[in-house]
């Protein structure tokens, strides 16, 4: 059979895309910050105090100050609770930064299927294509919630993982286009590793909740949500992707026996796929069984999050076996 014959024009618009899309997102995580630190209400008090301090270092004088701030300790209590309007232009900013993530995000897809035309297969094949799929997928997860939940906080820290992400495999893991090893010449590829990916992504927004939920301080970080909304988001974010990971294992051993002649050979993506499968069981588990809320779920979440992102890409880099097709560059 002849080789697969390359377009290196789709290729070549294919990895500008990409570029694009890495701008793309770091504009979008830009006003979702301005959005993050400016557009909440805040308390009266607060910015009352803020006058006062402001007063005081301008020098004026201090009887005035003082007396001024006398009046503000006696308001105090009915003016803690009365909200502030959050500005204008940072709440305008949060809405631009979505239109800015889905134009982010149809790059990104514009990106993997000209690669996928370029070479005329499943655009996943190797660590460059199966990095960029993880970020689109992880995106794609934020985007679709977003429409059902109000996470637009989650912005600035999904948008900048995913531009980190792309960032990386561009740098370090770009491979030129071209055809596969038989092996991934099936339609398993696009049962099994779409599965993964899709189970990635939601697994990855799962992962951002955590680290922002072992971050956030009462006295610190206040822009972020409530404790307990993060943990809402990433145990449904788990439910969701759990089962779908579940399928991508099975279908992987479904592949490997009709590519291998065995459904398990230890091999070590094979392991580590299982491993990952048992930390996020061990999670959804421990919260049904053990009632298990909090910060106890939340780094065994991160421990699962570590397992997957292992997985998914420290093993084809550390380890050799069936799975080494990654194609990194040395």
């Amino acid at each position: 059979m002849p080789p697969a014959q390359i377009n290196e024009g789709l290729a070549t618009l294919s990895d500008q895309l990409i570029l694009v899309t890495v701008l793309l997102y770091l504009i979008a995580m830009i006003a979702y910050a301005l959005e993050l630190a400016f557009g909440r209400s805040r308390t009266a008090a607060a910015v009352k105090t803020r006058e006062l301090v402001t007063v005081g270092a301008a020098g004026s004088d201090s009887s005035v100050a003082g007396s001024a701030a006398d009046s503000a300790a006696g308001a105090e209590g009915e003016s803690r609770t009365a909200p502030v309007a959050p500005a204008g232009w940072a709440v305008k900013a949060g809405a631009v930064a979505v239109v800015i993530s889905w134009l982010g995000w149809a790059a990104n897809l514009a990106g993997l299927l000209t690669r996928g035309f370029a070479v005329d297969r499943w655009p996943w094949a190797n660590m460059y294509e199966f990095v960029v799929a993880l970020c689109f997928a992880s995106v794609t997860a934020f985007l679709v919630l977003l429409t059902r939940q109000r996470i637009r906080f989650l912005g600035a820290f999904v948008t900048v993982t995913a531009a980190l992400g792309l960032g990386f495999a561009v740098l370090f893991l770009h491979v030129q286009a071209g055809p596969v090893m038989p092996a991934l010449n099936s339609y398993w590829i696009a049962i099994h590793v779409t599965a993964a990916i899709i189970a990635g992504g939601l697994f990855l927004v799962a992962g951002v909740c955590a680290v922002l939920y072992l971050v956030r301080n009462d006295g610190r970080m206040s822009v972020l949500p409530a404790k307990e909304q993060l943990d809402r988001i990433a145990h449904r974010a788990i439910v969701i992707a759990f089962p779908i990971w579940t399928f991508a294992v099975i279908a992987g051993a479904l592949w490997a026996d009709r590519a291998w002649g065995r459904y398990w050979g230890w091999d070590p993506k094979e392991v580590w796929s299982f491993i990952t499968w048992i930390a996020y069981a061990a999670y959804l588990h421990a919260r049904a069984t053990a009632g298990w809320r909090g910060k106890a779920a939340m780094i065994v979440s991160l421990v699962a999050f570590a397992c997957l992102l292992f997985n998914l890409v420290g093993v084809n880099i550390f380890f050799s076996g069936l799975h080494s097709y990654a194609d990194v560059p040395k």
